[in-house]
């Protein structure tokens, strides 16, 4: 359910990398309003079966846009564990997701490191 107030479009994006390109759910896309009164959404994404999600937030201000695709410190912040990891790199690698370092294996399982729409690192993590 999209919105019909409030910015119609900069959510958008972000709402079809989570949903299309990582298959997240979109859980929840409501008007809502700033502090101070200006016209926003609540966007809430959220991995299949999963009970946490996410909140799709743009940065509100010039301290706040400057943070954003840093919040780790460049660091691995995010992680998508997934049942077939094959399955799941080569979709996101035909999507265009820039991962940032190949496929390896260790001890817990394969694992790969890729940017976010918003350029914050993420390991996609599986077992097969």
């Amino acid at each position: 359910m999209r919105p019909t107030g409030g910015p119609p479009s900069e959510y958008d994006p972000a709402i079809t990398f989570f949903t299309d390109v990582l298959g997240f759910d979109l859980v929840e896309d409501s008007p809502s309003l700033t502090d101070d009164g200006r016209p926003k959404r609540w966007v809430v994404v959220r991995p299949p079966g999963a009970q946490t999600g996410i909140l799709l937030a743009r940065g509100d201000g010039e301290h706040q846009r400057a943070a954003v695709g840093h919040q780790a410190a460049d660091r691995v912040g995010l992680f998508l564990r997934v049942d077939d990891f094959d399955a799941a790199y080569l979709r996101m690698t035909q999507a265009g997701v820039t991962f940032v370092r190949e496929p390896r294996t260790e001890p817990y399982g394969r694992v790969a490191v890729f940017l976010g729409i918003a350029g914050n690192r993420w390991d996609l993590l599986g077992t097969t």
